[in-house]
Order: C-alpha cells, then sequence, then structure tokens
C-alpha cells in the first residue's frame, strides 16, 4: 500500500515538473532537434502510462528503501542511477536504431533523467516525512 500512496505523490509531482521541462524550459530545444519526428498532437494515453509506470518505480526503487533507511544519501544515489537508466533505455535506444537521432538529444535527456527523477524523489520523500509520518 505504502507504494501505491507514494507513486499517487509522485504522478501529479511528475507531471507539473516534466510539462515545465517539455513545455516551456527546453520545447524550442526539442522542436529543433527533433522537428519532423514529433507528433501533432501528443498521444496523452502512451504518455500518462508513462507517468503511471514510472511514479509506481521511483516508488518502489527508489522512495520507500530510503523511507525504511532514513537516508537522503541512498534516495539521491538510486534516484540518479534510475533516472539514466530509464532514460538511457530510451535514448540509447534511439541513437542505435533511429536515423538522425541527434546525440545532442540523448546527451541533455539522459541529464534530465537524472535531475527529473531524483527532484521528484526527493519532493516525495520529504512529503512523506513530513506529512504521512513515513
Amino acid at each position: 500500500m505504502q507504494i501505491l500512496i507514494l507513486a499517487a505523490i509522485a504522478f501529479p509531482v511528475m507531471l507539473v515538473i516534466d510539462l515545465l521541462w517539455i513545455g516551456v524550459v527546453a520545447s524550442k530545444f526539442y522542436n529543433s532537434q527533433l522537428g519532423s519526428m514529433l507528433r501533432p498532437d501528443v498521444l496523452w494515453v502512451a504518455a500518462l502510462l508513462f507517468y503511471v509506470i514510472y511514479a509506481v518505480a521511483i516508488a518502489y526503487f527508489v522512495i520507500s528503501p530510503a523511507l525504511a533507511t532514513h537516508s537522503v544519501s541512498k534516495l539521491v544515489i538510486s534516484a540518479l542511477l534510475l533516472g539514466l537508466a530509464a532514460y538511457a533505455a530510451y535514448d540509447l535506444s534511439n541513437l542505435a536504431t533511429l536515423a538522425g537521432w541527434p546525440i545532442t538529444v540523448t546527451i541533455v535527456d539522459l541529464i534530465w533523467g537524472m535531475v527529473f527523477t531524483t527532484v521528484t524523489s526527493l519532493a516525495v520523500y520529504f512529503t512523506a516525512v513530513k506529512f504521512l509520518n513515513y
């Protein structure tokens, strides 16, 4: 049950952070790098499915173990590694298989995956400690 509660907290945090990144901060970068590869409209079912799956993964692999040990350093290391692994699976596969996939997108995404996962994990961790007494 704890995993589902943590994932439920993570989900809106992830949406806000990632939509700010994709929609505001990095939108020009992605448009300039990926242009014709981007859909005119987001396929929201697929996007939301990613956020649900990733929220559960973050809760299970990062936040819950850190709460059990009360270790923020463990949380940060685990979040950095999970973010790197998850975003590497996507970006390095694209780099390996898609003609014209920019290496700059891969580099930016790998860094973003680590930042995104760590910031989300920290926000959920401190929310759980402060408001749920975990």
